[in-house]
């Protein structure tokens, strides 16, 4: 039996292409392992052509491809080829994982079956991401199960109508779900020492991670509406209110203590006696009349004063921060990670936040 000293020797074939599968290679690649990126010759990795206007039209790596594309090699092969399907087939007998998200019946047209690529090794892990599930052809985008996931339904205002989540949220959670199920497989063969094959689709990844909206749901019937930033749940949590300096602030009263610090700090401690606020149901309840006092209270407070005096008490507070804001902070620049590809400096943040 083969026992891995370290996922540093690790061998990882990334034959994906768009956001899911390259990053859970990319993962990988951060932990250390070889990953080596596959892409046909001619019809590549589709997001080296999702460019911002800004973006050098003739360049062959756009910032979309670089978030998910790091620490890997690259290699073009036309699987369709004889010649290259055998060096394809030569890197997998040494392989460790394999991570494809092909078009139902694509595997079998590239002779990549599961049952052929483990009677090439046993013990290759083979991670594969779909759209609804194997059996369905559907083309899966992130937006497209993002509407049929009632992620758009409850994301938005009265006003505004169904919103996407301005990321790919449910790319991002199938390759969460993949690299668990790659990691679990990989742990196994260490007793096995017999390879698996993991499949994760969108749509099982999207309603999966519906968590409290789902029981809120199952639960009582409840069918979440577009409340913008509020909390179905919480209040005063995700009202957006206006500092004396002009800033957007939040906040996220999860107890009545919150709640009774935030009212002493505002200077309207009767408020949180008041039969109308004074439990969180309550709050709920009457949540319009309730943001309209805090925030008369708050326009006459500058943001630095106001958040430091919460923060100080331990009550979840935030100013609404656009991501210049944001890569300004030492703590997010220490996420980014640089590389050059294809001569490129390419840049993205990292795919590993535990420590």
């Amino acid at each position: 039996m083969k026992n891995l000293k370290s996922l540093k020797e690790l061998i990882v074939l990334d034959l994906s292409t768009v956001l899911a599968g390259p990053s859970v290679g990319m993962f990988f690649a951060e932990l250390g392992a070889k990953v080596i990126k596959i892409e046909h010759p001619t019809q590549v990795d589709v997001t080296r052509t999702w460019k911002l206007p800004s973006e050098n039209k003739s360049a062959s790596v756009s910032a979309y491809f670089a978030s998910v594309n790091y620490g890997k090699s690259y290699l073009n092969l036309d699987l369709r080829n004889v010649d290259d399907h055998k060096k394809l087939m030569n890197l997998v007998r040494t392989a460790d994982v394999l991570i494809s998200n092909f078009k139902k019946g694509d595997d079998q047209k590239l002779q990549l079956e599961t049952s052929f690529l483990h009677a090439i090794n046993p013990r290759l892990i083979i991670g594969k991401i779909n759209g609804f599930g194997a059996e369905s052809d559907r083309v899966a985008y992130d937006l497209i199960l993002q509407a049929e996931t009632g992620y758009m339904s409850m994301n938005g205002t009265k006003e505004s109508g169904p919103i996407k989540m301005p990321v790919a949220l449910i790319d991002v959670l199938a390759g969460h779900q993949l690299k668990e199920g790659i990691l679990l497989a990989l742990l196994e063969r260490q007793m096995s020492n017999e390879g698996r094959e993991v499949s994760v689709s969108l749509y099982d990844a999207a309603v999966s991670s519906l968590a409290n909206q789902a029981s809120n749901y199952l639960m009582t019937g409840h069918i979440p509406q577009r409340m913008g930033s509020l909390h179905p749940n919480i209040a005063p949590y995700g009202e957006l209110f206006t500092t004396k300096d002009q800033t957007i602030v939040t906040f996220a009263i999860g107890s009545d203590a919150h709640f009774q610090k935030l009212t002493r700090t505002l200077d309207l401690e009767e408020i949180a006696t008041d039969e109308r606020f004074s439990n969180n149901q309550a709050r709920l309840m009457n949540r319009t009349i309730l943001q309209e006092i805090l925030q008369e209270a708050i326009s006459t407070i500058e943001s630095d004063t106001l958040l430091s005096d919460l923060d100080q008490q331990h009550v979840p507070c935030a100013k609404v921060k656009s991501l210049d804001e944001v890569f300004k902070e030492e703590q997010a620049q220490n996420l980014v990670r640089t590389e050059n590809i294809d001569g490129i400096a390419s840049k993205r943040v990292t795919s590993i936040a535990f420590k």
